[in-house]
């Protein structure tokens, strides 16, 4: 009644429940979602030809965690390879857009081939020779890098609360095979690479993959407010069409969204020796068929979500610094003669620059971060390079009871990393052409893998 003192115990009632809402938005957890387009203009540099159209856009997507830490920034683009000089101009800018530091930012690429190149390095290097722009447009790549950082932004003042993380695993049915089949000799006798018209080549079996899509999912309630997934495979159907696209896994993403409504960011896992070729001849109608198979597996991933509540206290970020034994066939003389010849393509002279900044990076001991994010049970790993899907079957290995997802193509110069074995039995993943590093690189990144996951 007006005019009445309110009873004691209800006002100490009132006051705890006050206070339990200052301590529950003290120790909230937000997540903010941002989505650029990413796609090339017409003219401009696609990774083996020039852009003469888009055919469905290109994304530079990701999402910020938010808590009483500092920002986490994960980002996918779905270009074929960023690198150098490309890693250092987005995750500095996605750093300062989010008020974080460069350590918490990883950016990876879903390595599309109807998809540009960025290696901001290469192109100074090159641009001294006349030939700035031939590699990519560095113009574009850097209007992408402006635009994402202004949408992360725009992103955090709208940050959405988070009450529970999701973990979820779906197999992928005929997607992923193994590229290297070895014949009897224990070398590597055929490369099935992601359109095999060979039906002999076709026919063996799916060898060594990891059929498991995963997702991260968070969730305000019941309510879902953006996935992650998570699958190991090259991407491509077919390409070279000169038309922008981001191929099957972008479309299933993209699908997938369109459905749940919520933003969707998929990460393509270690799949420098995975593509699809047991189940792809090449027939551009095979595109639309791979892409309904992961987004299938992606809606298992999505069925089978368990939730577990989650505060700041349950998030941890890790990292670790490595150095990357670097290949022998590196010839800093040789690369640079190469780069500087107005008489080479100018794809081999790009090619040339990007291997020797890479090359003196090693000579100069600058490292790779290694990185994972910790949310209770949930782990995942940011890696670098076209890496062998061995490394994600052994980083699940390591933390057995406990949900381990993996980004690959994070840094890109390295090409592919195989396993020290894989050295010993040619094919092209470990050719010269391919891997710019040494056999050792196995132990170095397990070595890495165990520190994150197992301190």
């Amino acid at each position: 009644m007006a005019g009445k003192l309110l009873p004691r115990a209800f006002c100490a009632f009132s006051l705890f429940v006050i206070s339990c809402s200052l301590v529950q938005a003290a120790d909230s957890v937000r997540v903010a979602s941002f989505n650029v387009d990413a796609s090339t203009p017409v003219g401009s540099p696609l990774a083996y030809d020039s852009t003469i159209g888009v055919q469905s856009p290109l994304s530079c997507r990701g999402v910020v965690i938010l808590s009483d830490q500092k920002p986490i920034v994960l980002c996918a683009v779905d270009w074929i390879g960023i690198s150098n000089g490309g890693q250092t101009v987005f995750r500095e800018s996605l750093a300062k857009a989010a008020k974080t530091d460069v350590s918490r930012v990883v950016v990876h690429s879903l390595h599309q081939h109807d998809a540009p190149r960025c290696d901001f390095s290469a192109d100074e290097l090159l641009a001294d020779e006349g030939l700035e722009n031939s590699g990519f447009d560095a113009r574009h790549a850097r209007s992408v890098v402006v635009a994402a950082s202004k949408a992360i932004e725009e992103a955090i003042k709208n940050a959405v609360p988070i009450t529970h993380v999701g973990q979820g695993a779906g197999v992928v049915e005929k997607v992923a095979s193994n590229r290297r089949i070895l014949g009897e000799d224990g070398k590597v006798k055929y490369t099935r690479f992601t359109a095999t018209r060979d039906p002999k080549i076709r026919a063996f079996p799916a060898g060594i993959i990891d059929p498991v899509l995963k997702s991260v999912s968070f969730w305000n309630g019941e309510t879902p407010v953006a996935v992650l997934t998570y699958y190991a495979t090259h991407p491509q159907s077919y390409y070279r069409t000169g038309l922008a696209n981001p191929d099957f896994p972008g479309m299933a993403r993209n699908s997938r969204e369109k459905s749940l409504k919520i933003p969707h960011i998929h990460f393509n896992g270690a799949g420098g020796n995975i593509g699809a070729g047991k189940w792809n001849d090449g027939s551009k109608e095979n595109r639309q068929v791979l892409a309904d198979r992961v987004a299938e597996g992606m809606k298992k991933a999505w069925e089978s979500t368990t939730k577990q509540l989650v505060t700041t206290a349950d998030i941890r970020w890790k990292t670790t610094n490595v150095l990357l034994p670097v290949a022998e066939h590196l010839n800093e003389e040789e690369l640079v003669k190469t780069y500087k010849n107005a008489e080479a393509k100018p794809a081999e002279r790009y090619t040339a620059a990007k291997n020797l900044i890479w090359l003196k990076r090693c000579q100069e001991k600058d490292p790779i971060q290694i990185s994972c994010l910790n949310i209770g049970e949930i782990n995942v790993l940011h890696m670098p390079g076209e890496l062998f899907v061995e490394y994600q079957l052994a980083s699940q290995k390591m933390a057995p009871d406990e949900f381990v997802a993996m980004a690959a193509y994070g840094e890109y110069a390295p090409g592919y990393i195989g396993t020290e074995i894989a050295y010993t039995q040619g094919g092209y993943e470990a050719s010269a052409r391919a891997s710019r590093v040494a056999p050792g690189v196995e132990k170095v990144l397990m070595d890495a893998m165990k520190e994150l996951l197992q301190d």
